[in-house]
């Protein structure tokens, strides 16, 4: 007796099975399906927009250390071939060089590719009213022949980066008219117009990121460089 009883139970509850079925979800199985799938979205689409982050941060960093990396061995080529110009019409002909801790003037050579080559002066300085705040190099032919040392009102300019927040540079060398056997020092000017450094030192620090690893540059040129005659006594130049 009890086979029949389960048959009659299985066919009465059918028809209540089905009809939940075609009822479909009720509203509380919707609103929390929602729930869920906002809750996913919402994960989806931070892990997607930190990804991105990710990318462009990544980005951003080659890009500064590919431009760091350029900039330092341009100016370290460029620095050690500094060329001993010197002025022909002023006192004592002074070389074409002087330094302060945060403007860099010197002589050096341009390959024949740039601007058809040749000697030029180079100015290296921070341009902080610039909101961009690039480092620029500047660059002229000068008049050797001029009664003042020349000024850079009409230079050629480049930009060899940009978000610089400090340029500190560094001399190591004899104070003017100190003997060759005088001790070398750091200093953050040089005026001697006679003499060259030994050492030249290059701190650069960008807005945002680690400072720049220190560049020395030793010029290849001696203290009478430029000279035709050169008065070892004074430590100065006699002609040119």
């Amino acid at each position: 007796m009890s086979a029949p009883r389960e048959a009659k139970a299985e066919r009465m509850s059918a028809p209540r099975a089905s009809a939940r079925a075609a009822r479909g979800f009720t509203l509380l199985e919707l609103i929390v399906a929602l729930v869920l799938f906002a809750l996913l979205s919402g994960v989806l689409f931070g892990s997607l927009k930190l990804a991105g982050r990710s990318t462009d941060s990544g980005e951003a960093k080659a890009d500064a250390v590919s431009s760091m990396r350029l900039t330092e061995d341009f100016l370290r080529a460029n620095l050690a071939q500094e060329h001993p110009l010197r002025m022909r019409k002023i006192l004592q002909f002074p070389l074409l060089f002087t330094g302060r801790q945060d403007e860099l003037r010197y002589a050096s050579e341009l390959p024949a590719r740039v601007a058809g080559g040749g000697i030029w002066l180079f100015r290296l300085a921070l341009r902080s009213d610039d909101p961009k705040s690039p480092l620029v190099l500047e660059r002229m032919i000068p008049d050797l022949s001029a009664a003042s040392t020349p000024e850079f009102s009409a230079a050629d300019r480049s930009v060899l980066a940009e978000g610089i927040a400090k340029l500190a540079i560094g001399y190591y060398g004899r104070e003017s008219g100190d003997m060759a056997a005088a001790t070398p020092t750091w200093r953050d000017r040089w005026d001697d117009t006679q003499r060259l450094p030994l050492l030249i030192r290059i701190d650069v620090t960008p807005q945002h990121g680690r400072p720049w690893p220190t560049l020395y540059v030793a010029p290849r040129e001696g203290p009478e460089a430029g000279c035709r005659a050169w008065d070892e006594a004074r430590g100065q130049c006699a002609g040119v």
